[in-house]
């Protein structure tokens, strides 16, 4: 589901390769998927966002990269986005 979610959001964004459902699924596969957060509505997944590590340019440690954050087109502008970078926030 989080595969399909990703897909459609990033369907007609000028600003991507449209791959970032193939970087969850390998964060995924390589056990480094840190947080992965969904929103539903009406009992389906309509967002998502995830966390992994991070090496920032002077090699120190203990960062989070936050993304892909995706909302399915019919959904975005309700605040599902907001809501799933808060909470990761929150809980990173």
């Amino acid at each position: 589901m989080i595969h399909s979610v990703t897909a459609a959001s990033f369907l007609h964004a000028p600003h991507t390769s449209h791959t970032e459902q193939f970087i969850v699924a390998a964060l995924r596969r390589a056990g480094v998927l840190t947080l992965s957060l969904v929103a539903e509505f009406d009992g389906i997944v309509v967002g998502h966002v995830a966390a992994s590590p991070v090496t920032i340019s002077d090699a120190s440690g203990g960062w989070l990269g936050l993304g892909p954050l995706s909302v399915l087109p019919e959904h975005q502008g309700r605040g599902i986005g907001s809501a799933l970078m808060h909470e990761a926030l929150r809980r990173m």
